[in-house]
């Protein structure tokens, strides 16, 4: 019988944080930096150290429309055709 393999995939968000609200403010964490190519490039390479297989980049466009209320008012949209 041959041995069946596990695929390791790793998620990343384009964003400064998606899920765990806040870590961002962790002394280690790096993902305020996610504009920069040292930021992927250093992912890529802990990735590969620990030998996953591939990395999925999901993307956003402007602010997300469920945000919670940002100073009173609810968070607004990118509106691309207006530029704003």
């Amino acid at each position: 019988m041959a041995k069946k393999r596990i695929l390791l995939n790793a998620f990343n968000m384009n964003c400064i944080g998606h899920i765990n609200h806040g870590l961002w403010t962790h002394p280690r964490d790096t993902s305020t930096q996610y504009k920069t190519i040292e930021y992927w490039t250093e992912l890529a390479q802990l990735l590969e150290r620990g030998l996953f297989d591939g990395l999925f980049i999901a993307d956003i466009v402007g602010v997300l429309r469920r945000l919670p209320k940002l100073g009173g008012r609810p968070a607004q949209r990118v509106n691309p055709v207006a530029g704003q």
